[in-house]
């Protein structure tokens, strides 16, 4: 699927926080401004694609007229460094002028979706890569249970996860018409929650957490649910994991101090394997498999991507077509709510956060444990290799 087993995610983050101020992650890490050196230090460590994204309301006006300006850099870039880029169209972020509740939402989307798409076709050799809405479970439950981000819903997240995937099908049939042959890369976070020692009657609301409502969006996508959507496994395509070490938790735990879900511990028992959990999604939807974020924090990271390691060769010698790891954020970054904080959770961190147009520090055992980790393209080669040999058996 792409030429390096590891990817780098950019982050792309935009819209308003909850304190309802502005956000725009690519402007606050600098990466607007440091593409090219930042491209030229992926494709030096031997990552050869990332994930970007189009950040829908600067391209957008609300009435369709599109500027492609904000765009231009980062495909003159990857051109330039022979990157594969795998583009988010809504990463949250959308028109002031525009409203998810409004039964014109889809319309607009796809209308915007076919622009970029028609655009990106155009100036790329090969199939494009599209990821139409970024993670709608989530945005639904921030944006419409929680009201933490815009539209500020609370109450209504089955309601914002339905718009979100009435307008990422409306989407992906205008890439197909822009973008012939694309790839469509629907990314939503894979959690899992464990039952506490002394609540085991919360086994079957936890049970349907887990086998159930983490999928609803990918379900809908991929016509298994609401098919009056439209949708279909060729909607679906690409099945994108985001899995961070947050993604397991205790099913009704009290929230933190700062509203936060403490995860469970690394050496919880209750822990589920991240291999097995990948399975699971491939064995529900079949088809390509990708880690589309994943990160730990400060001198977590280098443990985390030899774990990650493990998981995934696990993974591929099951013959489970896993396409690849995106590393996301690839650059440390400050925080959604609380901008003057930064989270060194990335290969490089700027030397100043702050001022993000500076150098950038290396976190060194995460790069040794990269390092490490180059082998998997050997152990993927081999999945592949396997998959032809089946299926030349079964046409014989």
């Amino acid at each position: 699927m792409f030429e390096s087993f590891f990817l780098a995610g950019f982050e792309g983050s935009t819209g308003y926080n909850r304190h309802g101020q502005w956000f725009d992650q690519v402007v606050a890490t600098g990466h607007d401004r440091t593409v090219a050196e930042d491209y030229r230090r992926i494709a030096g460590i031997g990552m050869r694609a990332v994930r970007e994204t189009v950040r829908w309301p600067l391209v957008d006006d609300g009435r369709g007229r599109y500027d492609f300006s904000s765009i231009e850099p980062f495909v003159d870039a990857a051109r330039d460094q022979g990157i594969q880029v795998i583009w988010d169209l809504f990463h949250y972020g959308y028109p002031a002028r525009l409203d998810p509740w409004h039964a014109d939402f889809a319309k607009r989307f796809a209308d915007y979706c076919f622009a970029v798409g028609a655009f990106l076709h155009a100036r790329t050799e090969g199939p494009c890569f599209f990821t139409p809405v970024n993670e709608p479970s989530f945005l639904a439950f921030a944006g419409g249970e929680q009201a933490l981000f815009a539209p500020y819903g609370e109450g209504r997240g089955w309601d914002l996860k339905y718009a979100l995937c009435r307008a990422a099908i409306a989407g992906i049939e205008a890439l197909w018409a822009a973008s012939p042959g694309c790839r469509i890369v629907n990314v939503d976070p894979l959690c899992r929650v464990a039952v506490a020692p002394d609540r085991p009657h919360e086994r079957a609301e936890a049970e349907d957490f887990n086998a159930r409502l983490v999928f609803q969006a990918w379900d809908m996508i991929a016509g298994r649910l609401c098919p009056e959507l439209g949708g279909s496994r060729a909607h679906l395509d690409v099945v994108g994991i985001n899995y961070y070490w947050t993604n397991q938790w205790e099913w009704r735990v009290d929230p933190l101090p700062d509203g936060r879900i403490p995860p469970l511990a690394d050496d919880d028992p209750r822990r589920a394997p991240l291999s097995d959990l990948v399975a699971s999604v491939w064995d529900r939807y079949g088809g390509d498999v990708l880690i589309t974020e994943t990160a730990h924090v400060g001198d977590a990271r280098g443990p985390w991507i030899a774990e990650l390691a493990r998981e995934a060769e696990a993974l591929l010698r099951r013959d489970v077509p896993l396409g690849g790891i995106c590393l996301y954020p690839i650059l440390g970054m400050p925080e959604w709510h609380e901008p003057d904080i930064w989270t060194p959770m990335g290969l490089w961190d700027p030397v100043c956060p702050g001022a993000p147009d500076g150098d950038r520090l290396v976190c060194e055992p995460m790069l040794e444990a990269l390092e490490a980790a180059r082998h998997l393209e050997q152990v993927q080669a081999g999945m592949r290799r396997r998959a032809v040999d089946r299926a030349a058996r079964r046409a014989a």
